[in-house]
């Protein structure tokens, strides 16, 4: 029976056997217990399915994960530690020393970083494009090594949209997969799979969890990217891995499965970027009421983007809800239902200006966390994105005076008062 997404947020993962326990267990145990050494042996030669070591799978962390699964409408998926482990594992599980990755300029500080610094040091090359790129300007920055592309759908904290479908189809004219980073939009409001992406990853750390409670991250597999079609690019899914007596992943286990059972058999088991499950067990919680809460928050950041563009103390907004944005023709293609509860804008004075405003907010508050039941702000320029050099900064499309700001579910009315009480002090 084809069950609407809401329904999944409640019931997909996890079905209880007669008797059992209505909500997931946590599995909180380093371990599994086997009365034959051999079933032991089969777990590690990949020849059965179960747990032995939590360090590459636990129950807890699986049952959340097939849900964040079905959301997607993928085939297969793991939870990782962090969002900034799920992006690592990703595009690592693709791409290794020796090969070529392009990736939209419009992304996270801390990708960018991720990328351009330390897999850089692990000999893995990176091409940056603008995310607003034509056919022809990406098709430029591939090379013969290239073996996957990546980019957010909106961007953190630039809040551009991706043409999923161009980015789809140029990547898979050259052999590729697409990565999209799905965190601000959910699968809720946007279904890149539906678009010609081929792997999601999230930091379930933002709306998915939507407390603020457990960092975590997630992978999914689409399932739909033919590995044996371009068996020479990636040589990890369709040639022998001997560290598991030569096992091949896309004739073991198919094409649905393949990039995440390698994912978890080789870099869940060298890394260790397990999630405890107890922060799992959270973000199922959280995902119980996804759709209803980015309901609201798509909700919330329509009405004060909207407040703010009438302010004549701020001097720019960005939010593809709007119809003055540049994004607006994107947004109504793949996010119809709304876009998320993260607006970017400025106000008078600059980077000062900006500072000032944030310290004058009484209920909004300033962290470094985006993208919760709670409303807050932060300057990137100065926080996530403080690595950057200017011209970096131009790229990612964070301007020195920028504020994100992550509406919460809280009334909106409350919300604008206490911005109009803090834009009178600039």
């Amino acid at each position: 029976m084809t069950q609407h997404i809401g329904t999944k947020c409640v019931q997909a993962g996890y079905r209880p056997e007669n008797g059992g326990p209505r909500q997931i267990p946590i599995y909180q145990s380093t371990t599994f217990r086997y009365d034959r050494g051999e079933s032991l042996g089969d777990l590690f030669d990949l020849n059965a399915s179960g747990y032995f070591y939590s360090r590459l799978q636990n129950p807890t962390n699986d049952f959340v994960a097939a849900k964040i699964t079905a959301l997607e409408g993928g085939t297969a998926g793991m939870l990782t530690s962090s969002g900034q482990a799920a992006i690592f594992f990703a595009v690592f599980n693709t791409a290794s020393a020796g090969d070529h990755v392009v990736v939209s300029s419009a992304i996270y500080g801390g990708a960018f970083n991720l990328f351009n610094t330390t897999m850089r040091r692990m000999g893995v090359d990176f091409t940056f494009v603008s995310v607003d790129a034509t056919e022809e300007e990406l098709n430029a920055a591939f090379k013969p090594n290239t073996k996957a592309v990546y980019a957010e759908t909106i961007s953190n904290p630039s809040t551009a949209v991706l043409d999923i479908e161009l980015w789809a189809k140029v990547a898979h004219e050259h052999g590729v997969p697409l990565i999209v980073d799905n965190t601000f939009p959910t699968p809720i409001n946007c279904r890149p799979f539906e678009w010609g992406a081929d792997i999601a990853v999230h930091s379930t750390s933002k709306y998915m969890d939507g407390h603020g409670a457990a960092v975590g991250g997630a992978i999914v597999d689409s399932g739909k990217f033919d590995w044996e079609a371009h068996k020479d690019k990636f040589p990890g899914l369709t040639t022998p891995d001997e560290s598991y007596h030569g096992t091949i992943y896309t004739q073991k286990f198919g094409q649905g499965a393949a990039f995440i059972t390698k994912c978890t058999a080789q870099l869940m088991r060298d890394f260790g970027a397990i999630p405890s499950p107890q922060n799992s067990f959270l973000l199922g919680l959280g995902l119980e009421s996804l759709h209803l809460r980015i309901k609201r928050h798509s909700e919330n950041g329509q009405k004060i983007a909207e407040w703010l563009e009438a302010q004549d103390k701020v001097t720019w907004v960005d939010f593809c809800g709007l119809k003055s944005s540049k994004y607006y023709p994107l947004a109504q293609k793949y996010l119809p239902n709304g876009a998320c509860g993260v607006v970017a804008f400025g106000v008078r004075g600059g980077r000062e200006g900006a500072q000032k405003f944030m310290a004058a907010l009484k209920l909004v508050s300033i962290v470094t966390h985006v993208a919760d039941a709670r409303s807050s702000v932060l300057h990137p320029a100065s926080t996530t994105h403080r690595q950057l050099t200017d011209a970096e900064l131009v790229a990612a499309g964070v301007k020195p005076d920028m504020i994100r700001f992550s509406v919460g579910i809280e009334d909106a009315e409350d919300l604008i008062a206490d911005l109009e009480q803090a834009l009178a002090t600039v």
